[in-house]
């Protein structure tokens, strides 16, 4: 009964995380460019600035969020509830002094505005991005004991509680921010309003651990050997946290002083569509992690053959699923930037998103193999090489942004992604962990088949077909989409795909036949 219940949870978990996805992307579509033309391109780029600045705090967790699968699988298999109460008690103890510390950090920083964002703000711009620090500051220290309690969700494998709070969450932000916009409260209102939301997904949170989860906290004997082992772990994901938030928000920030906010906003939007596609790809990995962490602490032989057989089965529906996204806004995107998301202003945030997007879709099909390393103790190497590629990435970036804007910027990006996600790791995941890669690229090249018949469309489409119309835009997108969806069931997709495909179907039109008879 467990095992079926679990099975359930992992369905459900990946189906809500797919429509969570969707549906954040639904909401941008629609809110975000309202959102963009209500603030204004000025402070849109302030906001923008002022967020990516304040979400450096968020190293103060020190990578211990993502330890704690890996401990309490450690606990579980031994069935040591005792373990599992001290094991939460330390971590609650951990988060509420990094909250404390990155909330005292955070407003020692929005006193000094001018020190933080450079000369190239105006003095109404600079008074704006330090009453936003303020408030995302306290958003941002809420979501250190939040992230501990919605660890324990996940490492109890309640996906659909956890993926519904996210369903709530994504459809509150945009019905409560825009009567707010519409009223003229501006930028303000927005990061008050994601605060409120912070703190009731926590509370929310807590209620269902400590009343429904029965989870329990044992704070008598604070074990500090356990402290350290866990602190050796977190260190290199720490490293690991200190590069994404280089990779993704450095470029903001050098913008920021070598430019203005105007190029911020910019690339800003680009980052923006580049955040919406990696939703796609983590929303289904980090389902599979409490899958993966349970493995590990098994360790049976045919641990490393399992662990290739799920990220390979797991990388082939990302790889369908990401590619669809990544050649359709290819096509489509410049057309989608300029008239739907932003204005004919924001046309180079479509070359910002292009080099963001297609060098990271080889890591985002294989982000399983980032849970795997984590729950091997082995994700030590992947730090060192991706902390060689956000100095690299910085180092590039400030010359580039200088000559070229946020394009150069998104070019060092694109530069350090290739080199150590491309080549660097793949290499170190067959030879350092013993994944078998060569098999996994020989069934990632067999979906290659299915992408014939929609790049020549594609093509097509690029070379003969112009949009003055939306009618004509979408009719274009839709056929696109269904080319590429068939082309793919017959040409890419292997048996068990398609049985993952038609069952659902199959499901859909019995029940409407039952309806009708």
């Amino acid at each position: 009964m467990l095992k079926t219940d679990q099975s359930s949870q992992l369905k459900i978990g990946v189906i809500l995380s797919y429509v969570s996805t969707i549906l954040n992307i639904i909401v941008q579509l629609v809110y975000t460019p309202l959102m963009i033309r209500l603030l204004g391109q000025s402070e849109y780029g302030v906001y923008t600035l002022a967020g990516s600045v304040v979400s450096y705090l968020s190293l103060f967790s020190l990578g211990f969020t993502a330890a704690y699968l890996r401990f309490y699988s450690r606990y579980k298999v031994q069935d040591d509830k005792e373990g599992v109460a001290r094991l939460n008690g330390l971590f609650l103890i951990v988060f509420t002094i990094m909250a404390v510390l990155a909330l005292v950090c955070g407003l020692i920083l929005a006193s000094y505005p001018r020190q933080v964002f450079g000369n190239k703000l105006t003095e109404s711009e600079l008074g704006l991005a330090q009453k936003l620090m303020i408030v995302l500051v306290f958003n941002i220290a809420l979501t250190f004991p939040s992230g501990l309690f919605e660890s324990i969700v996940s490492a109890h494998e309640k996906f659909l509680f956890q993926r519904l709070l996210q369903l709530v969450g994504t459809i509150f932000n945009p019905l409560l921010c825009l009567p707010l916009l519409l009223m003229g409260y501006g930028s303000l209102a927005v990061v008050v309003v994601i605060t409120v939301i912070t703190v009731a997904k926590l509370l929310t949170s807590v209620y269902f651990c400590l009343k429904k989860l029965n989870a329990r906290f044992a704070f008598d004997q604070f074990d500090f050997s356990l402290l350290r082992e866990i602190a050796s772990f977190s260190f290199f994901i720490f490293l690991n946290m200190i590069i994404d938030q280089v990779n993704w928000s450095v470029g903001k920030f050098i913008l920021g002083r070598v430019t203005g906010s105007i190029a911020v906003a910019i690339y800003g939007v680009g980052a923006n569509i580049n955040t919406l596609y990696l939703n796609f790809s983590t929303s289904i990995s980090s389902v599979f992690s409490p899958r993966i962490n349970r493995i590990a602490a098994a360790n049976e032989p045919d641990m490393l053959r399992r662990f290739t057989l799920l990220m390979t089965k797991v990388g082939r529906v990302q790889f369908m699923v990401l590619v669809l996204i990544a050649s359709g806004f290819t096509i489509f995107g410049q057309d989608f930037i300029t008239k739907i998301y932003a204005t004919p202003d924001y046309a180079e945030a479509y070359y910002v998103a292009l080099l963001l997007i297609l060098p990271v879709t080889i890591p985002l099909m294989q982000n399983t193999a980032l849970e795997i390393q984590r729950s091997l103790n082995k994700h030590q190497f992947r730090s060192v090489v991706y902390m060689v590629m956000a100095v690299l990435n910085a180092l590039i970036s400030v010359p580039l942004a200088k000559h070229y804007g946020p394009t150069g910027t998104a070019i060092g990006t694109t530069i350090s992604l290739i080199l150590g996600n491309g080549i660097i790791m793949n290499f170190h995941y067959q030879k350092g962990i013993g994944l078998d890669m060569v098999y996994f690229w020989k069934s990632i090249f067999n979906l290659a088949k299915g992408l014939v018949l929609p790049v020549l469309l594609g093509a097509f489409i690029m070379r003969n077909i112009t949009f003055e119309r939306l009618s004509v835009y979408f009719a274009a997108i839709l056929g696109y989409v269904a080319v590429y969806c068939v082309s793919m069931y017959v040409f890419g997709m292997n048996d068990e795909e398609r049985v993952m495909v038609r069952r659902p179907i199959k499901k859909i039109l019995h029940s409407f036949r039952g309806g009708r008879t």
